[in-house]
C-alpha cells in the first residue's frame, strides 16, 4: 500500500473515531452512562455494533475517549489560568450545555463502586483542586482575603462550579451561572 493510502486510512480511521466519540456524548447525555448502549452509539453513527467493536472493543474504551476528549477541550496549560479568567470558563460552560450535562451526568453516576469512571473522576479532581490552589497562591500568596489558604479554598471553588452547573442545568432560565460564579469571587476578595 502506497504511504498515502496508508496516511488517508489512518485520517479516516481518527475521522471516524471522533464521530463516535460525538455520538456516544450525545447518547450519554440523553441516558447517562449506565442507559447508554455500545448499540445506540452505532446506530447513531450508522454502524454495527461489531463495527463499533472495531474502535472501541468495550463500553469502558469508549467512556475513557469521551472523557479524554472533554478534557482536550478545557486543555489550558496550568501557567495561564488566572483567578479572573475563571469566569470566563464558566461563561464558556453556559454555552455548551450538551456536554456540561454529559460531564454532570458521568460525574455523578461515578461515585457508585464499581464505575469505570470512578478513578478518572478521584484523579481529575485531586489534579483539579491542586491547579486551583497554585491559581489561588498565585493570586493571594498563602493566605486569601479571607484568611483561608489557598488548599482550604481550592475545594470549594471546585465545587462552586460545579455545583452552580448542576443548578442550572436543572433551571437554566433562574440560575445566571456565570453571574452567580462572578458573586462567588467577590467572596474571595476578587473584583
Amino acid at each position: 500500500m502506497p504511504y498515502g493510502d496508508a496516511m488517508s486510512t489512518r485520517a479516516r480511521s481518527e475521522e471516524r473515531r471522533a464521530e463516535i466519540v460525538r455520538a456516544a456524548l450525545e447518547v450519554i447525555a440523553e441516558r447517562g452512562y449506565r442507559g447508554a448502549s455500545m448499540a445506540s452509539v452505532a446506530e447513531r453513527v450508522g454502524l454495527t455494533q461489531q463495527g463499533l467493536l472495531h474502535y472501541f472493543p468495550t463500553k469502558d474504551a469508549l467512556l475513557v475517549a469521551v472523557l479524554k476528549e472533554r478534557d482536550q477541550w478545557d486543555a489550558v496549560p496550568d501557567t495561564q489560568w488566572r483567578v479572573d479568567l475563571l469566569s470566563s470558563l464558566v461563561e464558556y460552560n453556559a454555552m455548551r450545555p450538551g456536554i456540561i450535562q454529559t460531564f454532570s451526568a458521568l460525574l455523578g453516576e461515578s461515585v457508585t463502586e464499581g464505575h469505570p469512571a470512578r478513578e478518572y473522576f478521584t484523579e481529575r479532581y485531586a489534579r483539579v483542586r491542586a491547579s486551583m490552589a497554585a491559581v489561588l497562591r498565585a493570586e493571594y500568596g498563602e493566605r486569601l482575603p479571607n484568611g483561608l489558604t489557598p488548599e482550604r479554598t481550592a475545594p470549594l471553588l471546585v465545587a462552586v462550579m460545579d455545583g452552580l452547573q448542576f443548578q442550572w442545568l436543572l433551571d437554566p432560565e433562574s440560575v445566571d451561572m456565570p453571574g452567580a460564579f462572578r458573586d462567588f469571587l467577590a467572596l474571595l476578595g476578587e473584583d
